[in-house]
């Protein structure tokens, strides 16, 4: 669990705009503290170089920081009664902190970390202008499912993925909605009351700062969360160039199953659909297709997992010292001198450290003297 301390300055890097998940990764491993990070504006160019970005760009963080307060980011969570969770926690959904770039904080209402324990998530998405035969089929296919342990995940939209989430509430079970703008907001409004139900016993989450507006651009990002948190992701009702199709892409990226319903031949709705099918997703009759192929994926929620906890395992037989170091060192490779200059160690002690750290197998020697995390 990470204080509150720590936590204010997590929110606030999470609300500068200019800061995704990848620059927000490279502020954690370049910092002791995300808090040392926040104050270190004074050394511009070395954190221009760890960002990656030019002046222009820095110029825009900066402004950005200037308007944020961290103590009222922790304030705002209290007033709105909303929780969160940071990648740094183990409480965090395993299968989500393994995509390419996973959020750093995810804000929640409802039961969120309770359910997705579990591991059972299966998307269904779809277009908003679904048809009757959609609807009718993606409610039908959710409640089958969730009656079945699994745990409907979509995106709160009009059509498809409203009528997902009312299939899994008409079975009993928790369903969870991923948004494309802040928690405090329902998108659509229409849908406010549904959000609601779904708080009760499932859970609305995103990764967006309170106060966001749903943005056209945010739904792209929105949408790998979805499929990040699942197994698999099942398209019912899909044109051509869909932002449905844009999930599917991201489930495939990911290593995730894909889904498809079949529709008629003489529908818009149904091209993106067949176009997957042909590509190899798999066709869906019935609930029971999709169960068949989710059950061989109990290897894949193990792997993760061991990976986790392997991780655990050889992280806690460092030095608080070596721990700190390590957020230096990355999948990919650095060189000593970067090394030394990140983190302003003596050479010799830089190299100590270093020669630990590969004998504990934790990091790897590569050619030229450059290092990189195993």
């Amino acid at each position: 669990m990470i204080e509150n301390q720590e936590l204010k300055y997590w929110l606030a890097w999470n609300k500068v705009k200019e800061i995704g998940p990848i620059r927000f990764s490279s502020l954690m491993k370049s910092f002791s503290s995300l808090e040392e990070a926040w104050h270190n504006s004074s050394n511009k160019e070395n954190i221009m170089k760890i960002l990656h970005v030019g002046q222009d760009t820095w110029k825009r963080i900066e402004l950005e920081k200037q308007k944020i307060d961290p103590d009222n980011e922790l304030l705002l969570l209290e007033k709105m009664k909303v929780n969160v969770v940071t990648i740094k926690e183990d409480a965090y959904p395993v299968l989500l902190k393994s995509i390419y770039d996973p959020p750093p904080v995810i804000y929640y209402r409802g039961n969120f970390l309770e359910i997705m324990r579990r591991k059972k998530g299966i998307a269904i998405v779809g277009s908003r202008k679904a048809t009757y035969y959609g609807r009718k089929v993606a409610r039908e296919i959710a409640l089958e499912l969730a009656s079945r342990g699994y745990i409907i995940i979509s995106g709160l939209a009009r059509g498809i993925d409203t009528n997902a989430h009312l299939g899994a509430l008409e079975a009993g079970r928790e369903t969870i909605a991923v948004l494309g703008c802040g928690i405090d907001r329902v998108y659509p409004a229409e849908n406010r009351s549904l959000a609601y139900r779904i708080i009760e016993d499932g859970a609305i989450i995103s990764e967006f700062p309170i106060y966001t507006k749903p943005e056209k651009s945010n739904f792209p990002r929105r949408n790998r969360i979805i499929s990040g948190l699942t197994l698999g992701t099942l398209v019912v009702e899909a044109a051509n160039k869909s932002g449905a199709l844009i999930t599917t892409d991201f489930a495939l990226d990911q290593g995730r199953e894909v889904f498809a319903i079949p529709g008629s031949i003489h529908s818009f709705l149904s091209i993106g659909c067949h176009d997957l099918i042909k590509q190899g997703a798999k066709l869906v009759n019935n609930f029971q297709d999709i169960i068949e192929e989710l059950e061989e994926k109990s290897d894949f929620i193990e792997e993760k997992d061991a990976v986790v906890k392997e991780e655990k395992i050889f992280t806690e037989n460092l030095t608080d010292f070596e721990k700190n170091f390590l957020k230096y060192i990355s999948i990919e490779p650095l060189h000593i001198d970067e090394i030394t200059d990140l983190t302003k160690l003596p050479p010799a002690k830089v190299n100590e450290t270093l020669l630990s750290l590969e004998l504990k197998n934790i990091i790897r020697e590569i050619e030229g003297k450059r290092y990189i995390r195993i």
